[in-house]
């Protein structure tokens, strides 16, 4: 993959993990229900298993959020080996990795060998 493709691919991503981000903080992170509306509900009957669902919903969203975050991280320090020049280079042994993978995977650090002995 050439450089100019290779950054346009990054900045996609970049760009489609930022608003993924956002609209999880719009969408569900930002309703977050203040102790006073709890208090006037109170009145009404509430299951505990509504409860629990709800906070498990919540913990759920939390874990995608990082996940976007983490890939972000991903994407940045890719556009640094961009910059520096060892982008699509395997970090463990120096070949390249395959322009089918980083299509697929654009932050990939590794190639699908050394990656699947990382996983193991």
């Amino acid at each position: 993959m050439d450089e100019d493709a290779a950054r346009r691919h990054l900045a996609d991503e970049q760009e489609r993990l930022l608003r993924l981000r956002t609209g999880i903080q719009n969408d569900h992170l930002g309703d977050e229900p203040e102790e006073d509306s709890a208090a006037e509900l109170s009145h009404l009957d509430q299951h505990p298993a509504d409860s629990a669902s709800d906070a498990f919903e919540r913990e759920k969203e939390f874990s995608i959020l990082e996940q976007v975050e983490a890939e972000l991280v991903d994407v940045d320090r890719a556009l640094d080996r961009l910059a520096e020049g060892s982008y699509g280079t395997c970090e463990a042994c120096g070949h390249a990795i395959g322009d089918e993978r980083l299509a697929v995977l654009p932050a990939a650090r590794f190639c699908v060998d050394h990656q699947a002995d990382l996983e193991v």
